[in-house]
């Protein structure tokens, strides 16, 4: 990475660097979003992870939905989603979700989960029901659903309920994990988003990784050769920010100039896009590019 960024451990010397600081969310639009989620007992992962684009997506009428509840069955060392016994399935909320995507006037639908390891297909059947409702309501808005781990007859029910964009998140370079994901499989993930793009060549595959977590130059070239050998179309690029002091300490914070070269390579290994940057999250700026994309197959 050229040697820049800060690499000291997290310490109260070791501050965000400017590039990092975001306004605190407000106004009407945001606040309109926050009270339309509260009335419909809706979730947002914008809010769950402390996510810094949570003011720029609000104000611009755009969210991440999150289902099955705000508890999830794993406690990953980078995430601040509450962990625990997650409450009963709403059978109600992909219809909930539909009528929020509508009266948003969503044009691009993003919509992920807590990890449901208790359920039987891990929330799979829900995933399948919020897409077909979100369409039935709203047939000209784009759907990606950004999915935890499911295999078999379980990815098989969100592939067949037709998303325009799969995404699953590596999250981490392998090394990492151990620490970061326990319960986490790197070949799992990688076969996941290949499986994908076997069974289903025209629904777009998409994954992301955080830096700052103490991975090597070496690694994330590696990370970014792997999820191109399992035919990822799409990748995200971000700067890890702890939540709380219980996470996973910061152990350098990259230079938006690091970024915009791994975007360059990225894109050399043919990703379709590559979005990377400081504060670049999973669906952050998805309804630009994937609107690109599609124009281009056209």
């Amino acid at each position: 990475m050229g040697g820049l960024g800060n690499t000291k451990p997290e310490t109260a010397a070791f501050r965000k660097p400017s590039w990092l600081k975001v306004r605190l969310p407000g106004g009407e639009k945001y606040s309109a979003i926050r009270g339309m989620m509260r009335g419909s007992h809706l979730h947002t992962v914008c809010e769950e992870a402390k996510c810094p684009n949570l003011g720029e997506c609000w104000k611009s009428g755009t969210a991440t939905f999150m289902i099955l509840g705000d508890t999830c069955t794993r406690a990953c060392g980078y995430c601040n989603v509450r962990s625990g016994v997650p409450g009963k399935v709403d059978d109600d909320e992909p219809k909930k979700v539909a009528r929020a995507v509508r009266k948003m006037g969503l044009k691009y639908a993003v919509v992920t989960s807590v990890t449901r390891d208790d359920l039987p297909d891990g929330g799979a059947g829900i995933f399948a029901e919020t897409i077909r409702e979100i369409r039935k309501t709203n047939p000209r808005c784009r759907i990606e659903v950004l999915i935890p781990y499911l295999e078999g007859k379980a990815l098989r029910k969100v592939l067949d309920a037709g998303p325009g964009v799969l995404s699953h998140n590596i999250e981490v370079v392998r090394r990492l994990f151990p620490q970061a994901r326990p319960k986490g499989d790197y070949e799992k993930s990688l076969r996941l988003l290949e499986n994908v793009k076997l069974s289903r060549p025209n629904i777009l595959t998409k994954s992301g990784f955080m830096l700052g977590l103490g991975e090597t130059e070496r690694e994330i070239a590696e990370t970014m050769k792997d999820l191109r050998k399992a035919k990822c179309d799409l990748l995200t690029i971000g700067q890890y920010l702890q939540p709380a002091r219980r996470h996973l300490p910061v152990r350098k914070y990259y230079h938006p100039d690091e970024f915009r070269k791994l975007r360059k390579a990225g894109e050399k290994m043919g990703f379709l896009h590559v979005e990377a940057g400081p504060l670049v999250r999973s669906s952050y700026m998805a309804e630009r590019y994937v609107k690109m994309i599609k124009a281009k197959r056209t």
